[in-house]
């Protein structure tokens, strides 16, 4: 007898019904990213973050001196750790089925988020590239700041539900959609 397993992601419940076409505010649902955790050992945290920077295809998250998460959409976990076993003075660890990713953007954006987390999300205070842990919805995530009208927010998988509904929530008032993110 064959057992054939399928990925079903956290959210897809929570989508159910919002089939929609996407309004300017949106909140996309990333099904499988590549995420790691990566910590420097001391004393290599520079050359960690140039090599971690050099990786095509993949994004580089701050969390604190010398930690880091790295996402990919573009490859693969597994292409991902291999690339990373490659990098000396690293301790990495894959988190991507522990973690979600959420990506929202629109004209709206900062009002939405600022309902969510309590940083300044002024361009001069939060240029595109920043990355931070911080509380958002109550949970804590890693914010980055992609675009002028774009965020990306990782959060643990079990909060992820929680973050979706207080997000939807907060983007009401701006008609906020959400739908897994399309390819």
């Amino acid at each position: 007898m064959s057992l054939t397993l399928y990925h079903r992601h956290v959210l897809e419940d929570y989508l159910a019904g919002f089939e929609a076409k996407a309004n300017p505010n949106h909140l996309s649902v990333i099904r499988r990213p590549a995420i790691f955790s990566v910590l420097a050992h001391r004393g290599n945290e520079a050359s960690v973050k140039q090599a971690l920077n050099s990786i095509e295809g993949a994004l580089l998250r701050d969390c604190a001196p010398g930690e880091w998460l790295v996402v990919s959409t573009a490859s693969g976990a597994a292409v991902v750790e291999n690339l990373l076993g490659e990098i000396t003075g690293a301790s990495a660890v894959d988190q991507s089925d522990g973690r979600v990713l959420l990506r929202i953007s629109g004209p709206n954006v900062r009002k939405i988020l600022a309902k969510c987390v309590a940083v300044d999300l002024h361009p001069d205070a939060f240029y595109i590239g920043a990355s931070a842990n911080m509380l958002c919805c109550h949970v804590v995530a890693n914010l980055a700041r992609t675009g002028a009208e774009a965020f990306e927010i990782i959060v643990p998988r079990s909060f992820a539900g929680s973050v979706f509904e207080e997000m939807m929530e907060m983007g009401r008032e701006f008609a906020l959609t959400a739908a897994f993110a399309e390819w």
